[in-house]
């Protein structure tokens, strides 16, 4: 079987477990992008390219329109912590 179908059995599986209650799942607590944007005193134009999205995206997190996904999240934290990390990484 191809890599793929192995991982889509492999995924299907996990799913599946995670349905029943068995296994590992992985919690991301809730994340406030404005709160975390105003703390590092950006402004949404200024966010908005950090995060690697358009201006109208970012605000549709911040009106709760979208929720922020595992991996922005986490890069949100990193905002938080390190915005000029983020900025000169990205320069």
């Amino acid at each position: 079987m191809s890599t793929f179908g192995d991982d889509l059995i492999q995924s299907l599986t996990e799913a599946v477990a995670h349905a029943k209650g068995q296994g590992p799942a992985t919690v991301h607590e809730p994340i406030d992008p404005r709160e975390i944007r105003k703390h590092a005193a950006l402004t949404q134009e200024q966010m908005a390219p950090l995060m690697g999205m358009s201006l109208s995206g970012y605000r549709k997190w911040e009106q709760g329109q979208r929720h922020v996904s595992g991996p922005a999240a986490m890069l949100l934290r990193v905002i938080e912590k390190e915005p000029d990390a983020v900025r000169r990484a990205l320069s």
